[in-house]
């Protein structure tokens, strides 16, 4: 019987964490611990409210910056971290 080895890929608290995780690692180093899923993608209606919000040009320029490595627009990003803090808060 083989023993089941105790994986390498850590248990992230947030999406943003494992963004930072995967930026600095390969999914090939860790090729003997991953499976096949599948996915389902539940599409949202368009949001109902709109929020401006007025920020330093640096500010941007950071969340533009990550958003980019991330793959997604700013408001994405900027969407995401605030419904995660939401969650956070209970």
């Amino acid at each position: 019987m083989k023993k089941k080895m105790r994986s390498r890929i850590p248990t992230f608290k947030t999406l943003a964490e494992e963004a930072r995780f995967w930026d600095t690692h390969s999914f090939a180093d860790f090729e003997d611990e991953l499976k096949d899923v599948d996915i389902v993608v539940e599409l949202q209606k368009p949001a109902e409210e709109t929020l401006i919000l007025r920020i330093q040009k640096s500010l941007k320029n950071r969340l533009a910056k990550i958003a980019k490595k991330q793959g997604i627009s700013i408001s994405s990003l900027s969407r995401m971290w605030l419904m995660e803090r939401l969650r956070a808060m209970g």
